[in-house]
């Protein structure tokens, strides 16, 4: 069911021509450099420590790890985030990853 919902959602998306972000509830990231990262469309954050940000997605997890963190501004499905940004993953659900 669930996969019928998503292709459905992806069929929409190309036959309607909507943003796939809103229409399949995935999250939308803009980074500047290594230094900034703008992430909407998250559902909570998990965890942050000045190294690592994890957030919960409609399926699964972003994380993000470096150095150095600031959250500057935080809204219900929107973050920005400044630091030194090394990685970025997204995290499937049920697996282990870090």
């Amino acid at each position: 069911m669930k996969q019928l919902r998503m292709r459905m959602k992806r069929w929409m998306t190309q036959k309607m021509d909507l943003p796939a972000d809103v229409m399949m509830d995935l999250p939308r990231i803009t980074m500047i450099g290594n230094f900034h990262i703008y992430i909407e469309n998250h559902k909570g954050v998990i965890r942050f420590t000045r190294e690592e940000l994890r957030l919960r997605l409609t399926e699964g997890e972003l994380l993000v790890v470096g150095s150095d963190f600031v959250i500057k501004n935080i809204l219900p499905e929107e973050i920005l985030l400044e630091g030194v940004l090394d990685d970025i993953r997204f995290i499937k659900e049920g697996s282990n990853s870090r």
